[in-house]
């Protein structure tokens, strides 16, 4: 189609014949980097996001938890004090300042803000942040970012590491990642966060501090290692992820972050699994398996008002009564 202006003066589109006029392949300038007229010193203010604000007062077994999750519009879940969020969504403000970001499938509603997310921080001068993704897009989303760097004309300087199930990755000495097997329509994992702690063996307690460095001076391993499933998130799931042996420590999260996309008898839960989701009536009918402290719901269905499903979670029964959220931000 082209823009042709008629004999009244005003303009139409009409057809292009190919025959007559080719196709030119597009050209790029070469890419630069940002002017320093263009770069911001200031970080990013959390608080020019109105949505951020509300988000900060949700804290759950000590953990500060910001962010938005609607089905179809946007997830993006923010854990600040452990430096990362899960899935970008439309990339909201607070994202910006976590350093570290976990995909969990290639939906648009969880990965659309992705090239946004880097962008901001290399406005910002910001260090450029580690992305985790599936280890089978991963190719994927390196194409995305060539085409946005032919588009943008900047760098977009970041970490992709591709991670399978059941793989880990350290974001620091005390803290590791690893990806579990969820259940969804196209290609998803989820992550769970592991905390790391160094503990002085029982044969060794009691020895003064002089001992304790002529052992380790003389090579001997003095500690054990023992990590402690932290925050664990799903992403888009069925519910097969509950009944999967090989997800224990996401039951044993102290938080566990899962998707409720549907909540009530309009919607049946074959309909739910139809779209690779989950049902609340499947919640509760695994209660029991469920060991985790916390557990905090997302990606309701827009259908749901705030009050609909507060009321939903109010009449939880045991054992689930008194110990679930849910994400109402943005609703």
């Amino acid at each position: 189609m082209e823009l042709r202006k008629n004999n009244m003066g005003s303009y139409e589109l009409g057809l292009i014949d190919e025959r007559q006029t080719p196709l030119k392949e597009t050209s790029f300038p070469p890419l630069r980097k940002r002017r320093d007229s263009e770069q911001v010193t200031q970080k990013p203010n959390s608080d020019s996001d109105p949505a951020s604000k509300k988000a900060r007062g949700l804290t759950i077994e000590g953990y500060p938890v910001e962010g938005l999750s609607i089905g179809g519009h946007e997830t993006c879940i923010i854990f600040p004090t452990l430096n990362l969020s899960f899935d970008i969504g439309r990339c909201p403000q607070r994202a910006i300042s976590q350093d570290f970001l976990f995909i969990s499938h290639a939906h648009m509603d969880h990965i659309g803000g992705l090239p946004m997310y880097v962008a901001t921080r290399g406005l910002y001068s910001m260090k450029p942040p580690t992305i985790i993704v599936p280890t089978c897009i991963k190719e994927v989303v390196e194409q995305l970012f060539e085409v946005h760097r032919k588009m943008d004309q900047s760098e977009l300087k970041h970490n992709l590491i591709g991670l399978d199930v059941g793989e880990e990755v350290y974001l620091r000495k005390d803290l590791k990642v690893k990806a579990f097997k969820t259940y969804h329509v196209i290609p998803s994992q989820g992550y769970v966060v592991y905390s790391i702690k160094q503990k002085l063996k029982q044969e060794y307690v009691g020895l003064s501090g002089n001992e304790i460095k002529n052992l380790k001076s003389s090579g001997v391993e003095i500690t054990n290692t023992s990590t402690e499933p932290q925050v664990a998130f799903t992403g888009d799931t069925m519910s097969d992820f509950i009944t999967d042996s090989s997800n224990f420590d996401v039951l044993k999260a102290k938080i566990l972050v899962v998707e409720s996309t549907f909540l009530d008898d309009s919607v049946k839960v074959e309909h739910a699994r139809e779209y690779g989701h989950m049902h609340l009536s499947e919640i509760i009918s695994h209660a029991e398996k469920f060991e985790n402290k916390a557990i905090l719901l997302i990606h309701f269905s827009a259908r749901y008002t705030v009050k609909e499903i507060e009321q939903a979670v109010s009449v939880l029964p045991s054992p689930l009564a008194g110990r679930v959220f849910a994400l109402t931000e943005g609703i």
